[in-house]
């Protein structure tokens, strides 16, 4: 009787895995609003140690998360000042470099900001294709939604932004 021979090469085991993120910021006179990595016009900017971009924020934390790599605070914490007014799509494409150096790459990325003004509609195209660039991925692997909270709380009040990111990683 024939057996198959085993193989000399073991098979390398790929998993994929998710990761949820979140990220908060209060709207600031004088700051740029900056969102995955794309200037928006707007009256006021987030506030933050860094560019403030939440959705970046977000995204960081998805994929540390389903990385099992830590977090955003963890890895870029805002009491180093190397990180005061750093550009968080660099953030973003240092933890793509990362868990790639560690096997580890995305799949794909679902992003919904929450805030009342300003209104995205014309804007989540060039931002899903920012993060596409920086996360090594086709645009149609990004997907970005907007919506509002309906005049409810700190987003609703128009106080701040909240960004809610899933992402998808394969790897060992």
């Amino acid at each position: 009787m024939n057996h198959p021979r085993p193989s000399r090469r073991p098979e390398r085991l790929v998993m994929d895995r998710a990761g949820i993120g979140y990220d908060s910021h209060r709207f600031a006179d004088g700051r740029p609003l900056i969102l995955g990595g794309v200037a928006i016009p707007a009256e006021r900017g987030l506030a933050g140690h860094s560019d403030a971009d939440a959705v970046c924020h977000a995204v960081i934390d998805a994929l540390l998360g389903a990385a099992g790599a830590g977090d955003i605070g963890t890895r870029f914490p805002d009491t180093d000042p190397r990180w005061k007014d750093a550009r968080s799509l660099d953030m973003l494409r240092t933890v793509v470099a990362e868990l790639g150096a560690s096997g580890i790459r995305p799949r794909h990325v679902d992003v919904t900001v929450i805030l009342e003004r300003p209104k995205l509609a014309d804007f989540k195209l060039p931002i899903a294709a920012s993060l596409a660039g920086a996360l090594g991925l086709h645009p149609g692997s990004v997907s970005l939604k907007a919506k509002t909270n309906e005049g409810m709380g700190f987003v609703g009040r128009g106080e701040g932004i909240a960004v809610l990111a899933v992402a998808t990683v394969e790897g060992p």
